[in-house]
């Protein structure tokens, strides 16, 4: 109930917010700094955190803590018209974001050590199901009884999550985790399997927050889409992208292996972003989406799995740690670059920018698994000194 809370509160306002602030006048330019504002505050908050966490071997509190600044979030949005507290209740929504390595550790505690895969597939699809839920009400309540009306019911939904944590039990030994070491995280981050991953993870944030947790709604409005027509929106793109996930580990990696699923994942979200751009209608721009929701299901939860498979288990959770702190700069530079373009050079030139960073992407993977493969056979037909 509660992480189905935590990811309903986080996103309740997520697909009408660039709109709305649009709507109040701000320059696309602040428009991308305010979106931005989230990833930056996971960059320095999310690590400390999760030390923090295990170090005490208290998680509840951290839960809780989630649900009070995710309401906070909410709140503030509802109760300021000055952009300045919006940028701040954005802010306080990158502070509960970073609280989510406590849920994921307590609800793994629960469970059997030989079913931590069975736990964290579970709590994934929680995950989806709470943003779903989120994402899905956003464009109702604001359709029907104004923009403000997402904002208060996130406020109510976190508060309500907040009271539900108290009956949360914890093991009274507290939930045992090695904590991250700083030896070990300079030790992982120098581990080339691990940057090369990361590197990607940035990339594919950047599309994703530059368009759905963007600029996207903003495109459908432009378009003439009402309020309600951006919960058909999220619809589009959230569904597949949840399906993906289940599809690409059952069916598409067995056949043609995760690092040529990463880069198709790559290649079609890229051009789908672009093809944003060029959308002449919102039902064009809705029908672009469910591919782009696809795709990008294709590759975040590949990198995901790849960023800690050639790592030994003790050093997993201080390479998760790390990976989660760096992806946070792509929610950050993503929409902030883009706002700064869509400022200068009109809104879709943001989409464009996300077609490049996925092109990016495209020719790393290449290199980084085409190379060791040449290099590898170049090897084995080196002939032999006698």
């Amino acid at each position: 109930m509660v992480t189905l809370i935590y990811w309903t509160t986080l996103y309740i306002y997520v697909p009408i917010l660039s709109p709305y602030l649009e709507s109040r006048g701000l320059s696309y330019l602040l428009v991308g700094v305010i979106l931005g504002s989230y990833g930056f505050v996971q960059i320095f908050v999310r690590l400390p955190l999760g030390i923090i966490s295990d170090k005490l071997r208290v998680r509840r509190p951290f839960l809780a803590i989630g649900l009070a600044t995710g309401a906070l979030s909410c709140l503030l949005f509802a109760i300021s018209d000055q952009w300045g507290w919006t940028l701040a209740a954005r802010a306080v929504s990158g502070v509960s974001a970073s609280c989510w390595v406590a849920f994921t550790v307590l609800y793994a505690s629960y469970y059997h050590k030989n079913d931590a895969t069975l736990a964290m597939g579970r709590i994934s699809t929680l995950t989806v199901c709470g943003q779903l839920i989120g994402m899905g009400l956003s464009g109702l309540l604001a359709d029907h009884w104004g923009w403000n009306s997402a904002f208060w019911t996130g406020a109510v939904i976190g508060l309500v999550g907040l009271i539900v944590t108290f009956a949360i039990k914890e093991p009274e030994e507290g939930v045992s985790r090695i904590p991250i070491e700083v030896k070990d995280l300079v030790k992982v981050m120098r581990m080339p399997t691990l940057l090369k991953v990361s590197t990607l993870s940035i990339l594919a944030h950047c599309i994703l927050f530059i368009t759905m947790f963007g600029f996207t709604p903003s495109l459908a409005v432009s378009l003439g889409a009402s309020k309600t027509e951006l919960s058909l929106l999220v619809f589009a793109f959230m569904i597949p992208h949840a399906a993906a996930a289940f599809v690409t580990s059952r069916w598409i990696v067995p056949k043609i292996g995760a690092w040529n699923s990463v880069l198709i994942g790559f290649a079609v979200s890229s051009i789908c972003t672009v093809a944003l751009a060029l959308a002449p209608s919102f039902g064009w721009l809705a029908f672009s989406q469910i591919f782009n929701g696809f795709a990008q299901g294709m590759h975040l939860p590949l990198l995901l799995g790849l960023s800690i498979q050639s790592i030994e288990i003790s050093k997993r959770a201080t390479a998760m740690g790390f990976y989660q702190s760096v992806y946070s700069i792509g929610m950050f530079a993503g929409p902030f670059l883009a706002g700064w373009l869509n400022e200068s050079f009109g809104l879709v030139s943001g989409f464009y920018l996300g077609g490049v960073f996925g092109l990016i992407a495209i020719v790393l993977t290449r290199i980084w698994t085409y190379l060791p493969r040449k290099n590898s056979s170049t090897t084995s037909k080196k002939p032999s000194t006698p």
